[in-house]
This record gives C-alpha cells, structure tokens and sequence, in this order.
C-alpha cells in the first residue's frame, strides 16, 4: 500500500496540474471507485464539473483537492484520493490513449499549462475519489480538512507535528511498538515498508512493548522514522512493480536503499546475520533478532 512518500510525491506532482485549474469534464468508468462518495455517480460528476480546484493537500496517506468556494449544501468541500492498494493518479495530456484500468477520468483547464486530463488508474480497486466536505482540524482550528481525514493524525514530517504530544501517548499505549506506529490515529503515514525499515535503524524489535520503551529510544525511533520518510521522499517512493507510479508513470527507487523490508535470508547491513520474516497482522515484519532484541518492562 503506498504509504506517506509515495502520497507525497503524488501530491507533489499534482500541484502544478491542477491548481487553479477548472474541471470541465468528469467520467466514471467504474462505479466501485466512488464508494466512499456520499451519492451516485451522477452527484459526483455534476457537483465536480464547472470547479475551480486549489492547491492539493495531504495527511498521512490521504490526499485531498480543495475546490474553491462553497458546495451545493453551502460548506467548503474537497475532493479526496486515496490510493488503497494500487491506485494511481496519472498526468495526461487530452486524447491520450486511456489505460484499461482507468476507473475515472477528469479533465481540466490550468490557466499556466492549458489542457490536462487527470487519470485515476487502479487494479484492485481498493483505492477511491469521493467529494466530502471540510472540517476544522481538531489540533488547528483555522486550518480546514475533510472529514474523511478528521481522525487521522499528522504525520512526522508535518511541521505541526508535536513531538512531546506524540511521545506521552505512546508512552500510555499498551501494545507493541510497530502496532504504535501503524496506528494512523498516533501518527500517520507510516505503513509496514518504513515501519520495519525505521525500526531497523533505531535497533528496535517490532514487539516491543510500548511500556518499556525508555523516552530517549522512543526519540531516537522518532528520529529514525523522519530519516527513512526523508530518504524515501528523496528516491521518489518505493516501486515493487508497476503498482506505485508517481504522476507521469515513473517508478521510485527507494526499493534499492532498504535495509530490513523484504530482505529476509539476506546479511544484515550491520552485524551481517540474517534478515528474518515473521508474520505479523496478517503482513510481515522484517527485521534482525541480533540487532533487534526485545527488552521488557522493569
């Protein structure tokens, strides 16, 4: 699942496409990637065509564009994307050929680029658009998110990230560490890839329990986590396969740099013992048993 890089780039590359751009024309080609929209289909196209879409913005693994003004019901509204297993967002120009997965298509005027068509593209059909209306964010009031995303916390590289607020609620949990760090209501954007990956380089094991993880390691995994989403922001995400593409269907190459996810049977980059895979919430974790001990609560 594409986790808080691969948004970021795709929200990146979205931003000079589309804003201040104008919709002028909406197509539904499958019905199923528009579940989370509170309407049929028709709703979705006559409410979105004729908008003015402003500057996108993302939370964690969820991506929104803000269309200017009010909404039919007089609220501000936005339209959100949200990538689920395979989806994709592609940047076209008018009269390109259409992928066969293509679930809806938007077509745009940017008043800088002229022309574009915005392609959602997904395989599994995990992923979805829908309209929602905004919300004030509970932790900034003045700042308006939908509320699809009102739950989902702010993520590590978010500059209102607080770090203290962060650290004293993981220091309550009674769970384990990497169930801590996929809790997107603790703190969002971080999926298994660059869970076991920040976990690898803070020395930590993934069942650790939260209660006896000192103050001083929980700062450093942290630290560990804003390196990993910083390096992987850097090499364009991470592409197993043709799944995860950024906006003009470019792979990113942070596959090459991991140091735990999916390199079980492999030398540990540090000790050189092998990388081991457990089973874990249905995914794997990845990790190192010698570098990566479990330390119990005294």
């Amino acid at each position: 699942m594409p986790e808080l890089p691969e948004v970021e780039v795709v929200r990146f590359g979205l931003e000079p496409a589309v804003e201040g751009a104008a919709v002028t024309r909406v197509q539904i080609f499958d019905d199923r990637s528009l579940r989370r929209h509170d309407g049929p289909a028709e709703d979705f196209v006559e409410r979105l065509t004729g908008a003015r879409l402003l500057r996108p913005e993302r939370r964690g693994k969820f991506l929104w564009i803000p269309v200017d003004g009010l909404g039919r019901d007089g609220r501000e509204e936005a339209v959100v994307v949200h990538l689920g297993m395979s989806g994709q967002v592609l940047l076209r120009e008018p009269g390109a050929e259409l992928d066969r997965l293509t679930r809806i298509v938007i077509d745009v005027d940017n008043p800088r680029h002229g022309p574009l068509r915005v392609d959602f593209v997904d395989q599994r059909i995990f992923g979805s658009m829908a309209l929602d209306h905004l919300v004030a964010a509970a932790d900034e009031p003045s700042h308006r998110i939908p509320s699809h995303v009102a739950h989902i916390a702010r993520d590590p590289v978010d500059p209102l990230f607080d770090d203290e607020k962060f650290l004293r609620a993981l220091a309550r949990k009674d769970t384990t560490i990497k169930r801590a760090l996929l809790d997107q209501t603790l703190v969002s954007g971080i999926g298994n890839i660059y869970a076991d990956e920040a976990l690898w380089a803070a020395r930590v094991h993934y069942d650790q329990p939260t209660r006896g993880l000192s103050r001083p390691r929980a700062k450093d995994l942290l630290a560990e986590v804003r390196l990993v989403l910083g390096r992987a922001l850097a090499e364009g995400g991470t592409s197993f396969s043709s799944t995860y593409v950024n906006v003009n269907g470019a792979s990113g190459y942070f596959s090459q740099s991991l140091n735990a996810y999916g390199q079980q049977g492999k030398p540990c980059p540090r000790c050189g013992r092998p990388i081991v895979r457990e089973n874990f919430m249905n995914r794997g974790s990845h990790f190192c048993p010698f570098c990566q001990r479990v330390r119990l609560p005294r």
